[in-house]
């Protein structure tokens, strides 16, 4: 979340900034905050000044005592009780406007950096690369849910039998590609230098309120109620979540982490013809990269995540292009946002496969995640960097749709080492 010291000291421009994300009542959201703040500051200053009082009229007393004027003492002793109960109140109106801070920062986005182009919706973002050959595919070229059932690769039936849409079932080869694009993925992560975590895949409520997840996008989340846990959406949760509550030595960071995941989401009001297939799903596998990183680092971090991804890409044969997102279409923790999307030739459109993110000092400030600065001892908040490299349903239909032959569909050279064969066909053994 904000901070207050950026919103009380900023004011004008952290409003600037969420107007750029069209976050609606941004200068009113901002004024209640510092009303809360200046409530709360109010009654410390009173609580502070009644404190000091009553420990003056405190020492009075024991001196009254002594020279005999007890009527006079216990006088003052009324006054001392009286104070104790304001003081009471003072401490109960404290607590509530802290609570009521917390949680009205948590319904502020974090604003924009000033790279971030102006604009509302996916429309605005800005395409800054491309890459990758584009492939030229005959008139009848088919999807890949239609590949998939010609050469019985993925059974979308049966995933709905055994659980519902968007949960399929992979088959003979098709399942041994996807153990490869997991493998290969690790592999490019760890030649990077980000060191390999299995994480649990689901968490608690403080996790999700860590990274943002929580109350933000609780109703894309599969809650186990029971037990009051969240099926993770993403690996960033769990790995982000391993810094909460850390002081850091400076000297350690940048700190690099992956993960493989399973990630499940419901997608609540996701349907039509751009969901069928691979596009979209309740559950899916991806690896994600995350770091942790001091403020004037961060930037350098982001460029070398995005030089990762885009080598896994190129790796990969697939064509692509890197969108910088405009404010109206970031999500609500980042301060920026590039998503990478490659071309799926049959279905003639770009599919997401990827967004990294810097989300500044945001998740760090929920997080309580900071690092000691080596010259002035001082203890300051981390940024936190996460991107997916790569997620591998929207990956997988690209590369079936894009390398798709009469006998089957060719694979990547990178990942014939990793499964074993150069085509996936209907040979699935």
């Amino acid at each position: 979340m904000l901070t207050l010291k950026l919103i009380s000291e900023e004011t004008e421009r952290v409003i600037r900034g969420l107007n750029k994300k069209h976050f609606k009542g941004a200068e009113e959201a901002i004024n209640e905050v510092l009303a809360i703040d200046k409530r709360r500051r109010e009654t410390q200053q009173e609580l502070d000044s009644n404190l000091a009082e009553a420990k003056k009229m405190a020492a009075q007393i024991g001196t009254l005592m002594k020279q005999g004027s007890k009527e006079e003492a216990e006088e003052i002793k009324k006054k001392v009780a009286s104070l104790k109960e304001v003081n009471k109140q003072l401490e109960e109106t404290k607590a509530q406007a802290e609570k009521d801070l917390v949680a009205k920062l948590c319904t502020i986005p974090n604003i924009p950096n000033d790279d971030v182009p102006e604009g509302k919706d996916a429309s605005d973002n800005v395409v800054v690369k491309e890459g990758g050959e584009m492939p030229n595919l005959p008139e009848d070229a088919m999807c890949h849910w239609d590949l998939c059932k010609k050469f019985n690769l993925i059974d979308f039936d049966l995933g709905v039998k055994i659980t519902g849409a968007g949960f399929p079932i992979y088959v003979g080869k098709m399942a041994r590609l996807q153990r490869a694009l997991e493998a290969f993925f690790l592999d490019e992560a760890r030649k990077s230098g980000y060191l390999e975590v299995q994480p649990p895949y689901v968490v608690n409520e403080a996790s999700g309120y860590g990274t943002g997840q929580l109350p933000d996008k609780e109703a894309q989340m599969y809650q186990c109620q029971l037990d009051n846990l969240y099926l993770i959406p993403t690996a960033e949760v769990p790995v982000t979540n391993i810094f909460r509550d850390e002081i850091l030595d400076e000297k350690d960071l940048p700190i690099k982490r992956c993960a493989y995941s399973a990630c499940f989401r419901r997608e609540a009001g996701s349907y039509g013809k751009d969901v069928r297939g691979l596009n979209r799903l309740h559950q899916f596998d991806k690896v994600e990269i995350v770091r942790i990183d001091k403020p004037e680092h961060s930037y350098q971090s982001l460029n070398e995540m995005l030089d990762h991804v885009e080598g896994l890409l190129k790796k990969l044969e697939l064509p692509y292009h890197i969108l910088r997102l405009c404010g109206g279409d970031m999500s609500f923790t980042s301060a920026i946002c590039y998503d990478f999307e490659v071309w799926s030739a049959a279905q003639k459109r770009w599919l997401e496969v990827s967004s990294v993110s810097n989300f500044e000092s945001y998740q760090a400030n929920r997080l309580h995640c900071r690092y000691r600065n080596s010259e002035t001892k001082k203890t300051e908040l981390c940024h936190t960097l996460n991107g997916s490299a790569l997620a591998l349903p929207r990956i997988v239909a690209a590369i079936i749709e894009n390398n798709q032959t009469p006998e089957g569909i060719r694979v990547p050279k990178v990942l014939v080492p990793y499964c074993g064969f150069e085509m996936l066909d209907d040979k699935n053994f």
